[in-house]
């Protein structure tokens, strides 16, 4: 290779990082101004580097027959900032491809594919902006508890959304209690440093997190907190103790002032339902007072086996959870309550039992008696994979279901809930941080007649957090309408 084509390289490098660069002010203008959430095929763009945006186009290489380039989203982002948008979640990334494929005027485009919000932009005063935000207090500040702060903060610019006003823990006893506690919040030895700054004040007992003011209260029991003493009214209340999963219990919080809602982050017991995102959370009415978002299994399995069902009809299967080990497990081997659970989690896999395959017919009735399921625990600390195992109404072949996942990944109202991978390296790491509720491993399908097996990859953390929030935004009536509705027809 001569030294000019090895410098048009770097050449071609640099300028990718130019156009980039020239996004992000665009991106967060959109965002802070207009309330409009952009995205790159599934992938945030707001508060990335500019390397996290390229790689975000880069990933479409493994999803479309050609390659996303910054330079094709740029006009993109250019037009839609003069078109005072209303808010909304909008796909550049799709909308690039769509364009390239039509032609035309792109403002015109522009104006057919997101025509609703177009012209819907009002300003907001201060005041108007804190009346139509909904206070959200975390009940509990372990791993999901902590996941669901991050995903908070990072949301509150854009302003008429969730606001975290507070979170309720027990008094652990050492004198730096706060400053441990936001210590956790800050560093994170799975998904990494908080993307931002963290400041404790321990006078008001408060984490101050990217100007997010956040009250620290301790309190022995959910029905104990006085939250009106703290300015909290009318609140959501997430519960991810695990402790209380009936109507009963959960009904605790709903006897402290200023609690109006409860969502647990387990599978709730009795007749709460279990709400899957995408699945049926059209279910949710305003009367309901407690609901359960079920859990990281069900949300990443149920998805999948929608659009299995809605394609090739099921008539039985069994689900094999392979599930990173959790805290409720043993670090060395221990007396547990639990079988098996009490030997070492960081040295053996562990064979348990999983309701999530029952669970899946209480956000999906039609597989009700259908599925069976177990589950084995593995020496990893996060990211999990489901293997369906599926016996089918119609026959089925590699191709045309992992086309069929592919589309549901890309262009359906699933697109949130179901991702899709075509590459015969990735593994488990690989999905930390994804805000899918799951991802289909295209390479690792496998059909033969009527049978299908799917692998099913989830971050059972952060994956299951995002999912939580979502239902948590509905419950609060804040919805943003999703463009473009699909790409293509």
């Amino acid at each position: 290779m001569s030294h000019e084509q090895i410098n048009q390289h770097l050449s071609n490098w640099t300028e990718r990082e130019s156009t980039a660069e020239a996004m992000i002010p665009l991106i967060g203008r959109l965002y802070r101004k207009n309330n409009v959430v952009t995205s790159v095929y599934g992938r945030a763009i707001i508060n990335q580097s500019v390397i996290d945006i390229i790689r975000a186009h880069r990933f479409v290489r493994q999803v479309e027959d050609s390659e996303l380039s910054v330079h094709d989203t740029l006009p993109i982002l250019q037009a839609m900032d003069k078109l005072e948008l209303g808010r909304a979640h909008v796909d550049i990334g799709k909308l690039a491809v769509k364009f390239k494929e039509e032609g035309g005027d792109l403002t015109e485009f522009l104006k057919r594919e997101i025509g609703p919000v177009v012209g819907q932009y009002a300003a907001q005063s201060e005041e108007d902006a804190n009346n139509d935000t909904k206070d959200v207090v975390l009940y509990g500040f372990g791993r999901i508890g902590r996941l669901l702060a991050r995903i908070l903060i990072e949301k509150a610019g854009g302003g008429n959304n969730l606001r975290l006003r507070a979170i309720v823990v027990r008094q652990g006893g050492a004198e730096n209690d706060l400053e441990k506690r936001a210590s956790l919040l800050r560093r994170d030895s799975v998904h990494g440093p908080f993307d931002g700054t963290i400041t404790v004040d321990e006078k008001e007992s408060a984490l101050i997190a990217n100007g997010n003011y956040i009250k620290v209260i301790y309190s022995d029991g959910p029905d104990k907190v006085d939250y009106t003493d703290y300015g909290i009214n009318n609140a959501i209340v997430i519960d991810n103790t695990g402790k209380w999963r009936d109507e009963a219990g959960l009904g605790l919080h709903l006897k402290s002032k200023g609690v109006t809602r409860v969502i647990l982050t387990a599978p709730g017991k009795g007749d709460i339902k279990n709400i899957v995102y995408g699945i049926n959370n059209d279910w949710i009415t305003d009367e309901d007072r407690i609901l359960s978002a079920a859990s990281c299994t069900t949300n990443a399995i149920t998805p999948v086996l929608k659009a299995i069902e809605d394609e090739y009809g099921i008539e039985d299967g069994h689900v094999e959870t392979v599930h990173s080990y959790t805290n409720d497990q043993n670090l060395i081997d221990n007396y547990h309550k639990g079988s098996r659970r009490g030997r070492s989690a960081a040295l053996n896999m562990v064979i348990t039992e999983t309701g999530a395959a029952k669970a899946v017919s209480k956000a999906l009735p039609v597989l009700k008696g259908k599925l069976t399921g177990n589950a084995i625990r593995v020496p990893t600390p996060n990211v999990s994979m489901a293997i369906l195992n599926l016996n089918l109404k119609k026959d089925v072949d590699v191709e045309g279901v992992n086309e069929y996942l592919r589309d549901m990944a890309l262009h359906s109202e699933l697109q949130k809930q179901i991702d899709f991978v075509n590459s015969p390296e990735v593994v488990s790491t690989d999905f930390v941080g994804s805000r899918h509720a799951g991802i289909v491993d295209a390479q690792a399908t496998i059909t033969s007649g009527k049978r299908l097996i799917l692998y099913v990859w989830y971050d059972n953390e952060f994956g299951y957090s995002a999912q939580v929030i979502r239902v948590v935004n509905q419950m609060a009536g804040v919805n943003y309408p999703i463009f473009p509705k699909r790409a293509r027809d």
